[in-house]
């Protein structure tokens, strides 16, 4: 199954977010009807559809294809030149200084998640060291 009608899914995605890519693609009605189907066949696979509509905001946005392909066209809109060689390599410069910064940012995080990690593990060890040595002191008291 060749996935034409999105280009954001991953080319390993499980048989439901294929599914759910395929329904977004062919609109509302369409998932309408498999929750129709569902109550027909077996009405606990409608109730789960009609839930799962409902918790994902699908019944009541205008159209399920908007969300799913929205971020993906404005992605490629800012790839796309404009025919100015002037804003085109004003882009080009703020959109790489972007990326660095969001490097730059994900590498302190990083660092961040790695000084806290630490924290974390030498306090583990250093009351794993206190318990570990009150124990000792209390069975000499229990056996007295």
């Amino acid at each position: 199954m060749t996935a034409t009608y999105d280009a954001t899914l991953p080319a390993r995605a499980g048989w439901f977010a294929r599914a759910e890519a395929w329904l977004d693609h062919k609109g509302k009605g369409a998932w309408i009807a498999v929750m129709v189907l569902g109550f027909v066949f077996f009405w606990p696979v409608g109730l789960a559809v009609l839930a799962y509509m409902i918790w994902s905001k699908r019944m009541f946005n205008g159209s399920c294809r908007s969300r799913r392909t929205g971020s993906h066209r404005h992605a490629m809109a800012a790839m796309k030149p404009s025919g100015n060689t002037a804003f085109d390599a004003y882009k080009e410069e703020t959109l790489r200084r972007l990326q660095d910064e969001q490097a730059a940012f994900e590498s302190f995080l990083e660092r961040l998640r790695e000084a806290k990690d630490k924290a974390e593990f030498d306090q583990f060890m250093d009351d794993r060291a206190r318990r570990d040595a009150t124990p000792e002191q209390g069975s000499d008291k229990a056996t007295d």
